[in-house]
């Protein structure tokens, strides 16, 4: 069973899907990818967050965002739940659910959990880079339906940091002041950031957002 750390390569794998069969790296292409797993179909918090990811569809295209998810039950449930997803959800499903009635690629990416379920994935999310780094891990509790806004929020956190050579502060959004990195001197950053910066420490130095 393989053990995952943010900055592996996320495991490549032969999958049969309700899009039909896809190789994953191949079917990442140079896309980000949100990839999120769920106990079993026809559970209600898992309804309502695919119901959730297929209506932000136009915010994963914006940032070059393919979504996948995927269960331990078979094709045929997948059809099944995905017409029970759009009926209740008011969207129909625009993404695929990987089927893996045999776990194989839930144990590649340790979901399996003996002690949370020894029979159903645990709840886990994973945003991966076109590199097929993979850039961040969660796993949530069954009882706790996962934040999509906080997943979007990291995607574009993470974007910023790459392009610009930044890191976000505590509850950053989208178009906040940012934080400059402690490698970088000080007679780097007018070069580097050319909308000035505040000292709050040494340490601790801001610039307004790159991107705006």
């Amino acid at each position: 069973m393989a053990h995952l750390r943010l900055g592996d390569i996320a495991p490549n794998f032969d999958a049969t899907t309700t899009d039909g069969d896809i190789n994953f790296h191949e079917w990442a292409g140079d896309n980000w990818v949100v990839f999120f797993s769920h106990p079993a179909d026809f559970t209600p918090v898992c309804t309502t967050e695919l119901g959730r990811a297929a209506a932000l569809n136009g915010e994963f295209q914006k940032r070059g965002v393919k979504p996948i998810c995927i269960s331990v039950d078979g094709i045929d449930d997948h059809h099944a739940w995905a017409k029970d997803i759009g009926e209740t959800q008011g969207t129909a499903l625009n993404f695929p659910i990987i089927a893996d009635p045999n776990k194989d690629v839930a144990e590649l990416y340790d979901m399996m959990h003996p002690n949370a379920d020894s029979t159903h994935t645990v709840r886990s999310v994973f945003i991966i880079d076109p590199s097929k780094k993979i850039r961040l891990i969660l796993t949530y509790p069954a009882s706790c339906g996962r934040n999509f806004d906080e997943i979007l929020r990291v995607i574009d956190a993470l974007q910023l940091s790459d392009e610009y050579n930044i890191a976000t502060p505590v509850d950053w959004k989208d178009g906040d002041d940012v934080i400059i990195p402690p490698s970088v001197k000080n007679e780097e950053i007018a070069a580097k950031y050319p909308k000035g910066y505040t000292e709050v420490k040494p340490y601790l130095r801001t610039t307004p957002a790159p991107n705006r």
